[in-house]
């Protein structure tokens, strides 16, 4: 007997009270804490002093949050091209991987803020350096999601795919390329707040761009400005999870067969 089809899901109102909840609950303690302990704003400002911060520099800290999104999608977009190709290199061709694979497993270890300085020797001051940080921080986890993901195709996919007399290309884009997305996109899922995080981090460090919230963390508490550089910590992680967010929905539009086959 047939079983009914299940009905779509309707939106449901806890997708967003829950997180409201636990943004409420983390700045309630936020608060109470600095209250209970009396702790000074140069060193902990409160949610109070945050928006307060927010609110002295509304327009610098609106336009150097559209140019940290700027770069981060410029970089993440180049980890991606590049992450994606090497990968499928990585797969399709094992002496590539042999080759290769050790020395990108090694750029990975490298701690990336220890080789920021030469950035800038290479690249000089600007958003040069930032791209290059972004993306030698966000690709290594595309290239192995991309060769893990293209590596593991099912057995029995593959096996039609021989009765059905595909071509090694038919194999390779109707079959391999398919089952391979959802670990590809764990990939970008993964690579995304670390795009972040090395635009962040190539700001800081390049002393010579004078955009981005970065600089406006260094600059505000290098001058005791605490409370400004909480407003541009908090909204640099409101884009990390902006941008995230943005990936799961592309991932349920691109792949909705994955929530179906998958407990």
């Amino acid at each position: 007997m047939a079983r009914p089809a299940r009905p779509d899901r309707k939106f449901s109102p806890s997708v967003v009270a829950w997180p409201v909840l636990g943004i409420v609950v983390t700045v309630v303690v936020w608060w109470a804490v600095v209250e209970i302990f009396d702790i000074q704003p140069i060193i902990l400002p409160s949610p109070i002093d945050v928006y307060e911060g927010f609110r002295t520099y509304p327009e610098l800290l609106l336009q150097t949050t559209w140019d940290t999104v700027r770069v981060t999608l410029i970089g993440f977009g180049l980890s991606v091209i590049i992450g994606v190709a090497l990968g499928t290199a990585i797969a399709a061709w094992k002496p590539f991987e042999r080759a290769f694979g050790p020395l990108l497993v090694a750029l990975n270890a490298v701690p990336k803020v220890a080789i920021a300085p030469l950035m800038i020797a290479w690249f000089g001051f600007g958003t040069k350096p930032v791209l290059a940080m972004a993306f030698l921080l966000c690709f290594f986890p595309i290239v192995l999601s991309t060769a893990t993901g293209l590596a593991s195709t099912p057995a029995d996919l593959a096996e039609l795919a021989r009765s059905l007399d595909a071509t090694r290309t038919q194999t390779f884009l109707r079959v391999r390329v398919p089952a391979a997305l959802p670990q590809i996109f764990v990939g970008l899922k993964l690579a995304m707040p670390l795009a972040v995080i090395g635009v962040a981090v190539g700001e800081m460090q390049s002393g010579g761009v004078d955009e981005g919230l970065g600089t406006i963390i260094v600059q505000t508490a290098g001058q005791g400005d605490t409370a400004t550089a909480f407003a541009a910590l908090t909204l640099m992680a409101l884009v990390s999870i902006i941008l995230y967010y943005v990936l799961v929905w592309i991932e349920r539009l691109a792949l909705p067969w994955v929530k179906g086959t998958t407990a």
